[in-house]
């Protein structure tokens, strides 16, 4: 058994403020970024990783610009690379922000995994955090479509052969990554844990930059000391350059 992640872009949001990515830096600043949903194969069936926005909702519902093209729907790219939707017997979400977990439904043959602490918040987030969630007046959350398919476990959870859930609380309570064994290298598919690669690489007065939006700063400063015990390389979730290397094997 030899496993590989692909990355699959599934749309664009434009002209978000840098410091909502880089805490408390690139004040003025704006980036564009990236929606994307990885594809863990080589297993005994594909594992989806965070299935993308709704993008009929992101001006009305979320007042963010964002574009996707026909071939970037996520059925859609699956397609195009081979892989049946129909085949994914499991989808990950890192947690579950409506950027990351909307699409579930388009696997209907898949358990969808979330920590249940992620569960229990996204029910009833501080109100702060109810438009990430959709908890908004005359809406249900997206990733409620397929919320009859969800498996919430708590922890550290050994979900198939070289692929392991690893909870990584901070940007919300339930947030987690996918630590995956390939032939060469041990990767960490990382959710909003780090957005960019200059989230973990940091600058010159801290090692690493956490996002600008969690629940939790001093549980995000365990995550991110957890992730490097894990002796791995780390996957972001919202950075072009993951994309444009593809696949991680």
């Amino acid at each position: 058994m030899t496993l590989s992640i692909s990355a699959f872009s599934v749309g664009r949001v434009f002209g978000l403020p840098r410091s909502s990515f880089t805490y408390l830096r690139g004040w003025g600043e704006t980036m564009d970024l990236p929606l994307i949903m990885f594809v863990i194969e080589g297993g005994e069936f594909p594992i989806v990783v965070d299935t993308g926005a709704d993008l009929e909702r992101a001006w009305d519902a979320h007042r963010i610009k964002m574009e996707q093209t026909v071939e970037e729907r996520p059925e859609v790219a699956l397609r195009s690379a081979g892989i049946d939707p129909d085949d994914v017997r499991i989808v990950v979400n890192t947690h579950l922000h409506w950027d990351h977990s909307s699409n579930n439904h388009l696997f209907p043959n898949a358990e969808i995994v979330v920590q249940q602490r992620e569960l229990d918040f996204a029910r009833e987030p501080v109100p702060w955090h109810r438009r990430q969630f959709e908890v908004l007046p005359d809406m249900a959350a997206a990733w409620q479509r397929a919320e009859s398919r969800i498996r919430p476990v708590d922890g550290d959870v050994e979900l198939a052969p070289g692929v392991t859930l690893v909870t990584l609380p901070g940007h919300t309570p339930g947030s987690q990554g996918v630590l995956v064994e390939t032939a060469s290298t041990r990767y960490l598919i990382a959710g909003d844990c780090i957005y960019l690669y200059d989230n973990w690489e940091g600058d010159a007065e801290v090692d690493h930059v956490p996002v600008g939006l969690f629940t939790d700063l001093v549980a995000y400063d365990e995550s991110l000391r957890k992730i490097e015990t894990l002796d791995c390389e780390v996957i972001p979730s919202h950075d072009f350059r993951v994309l444009e290397r593809g696949v991680f094997k």
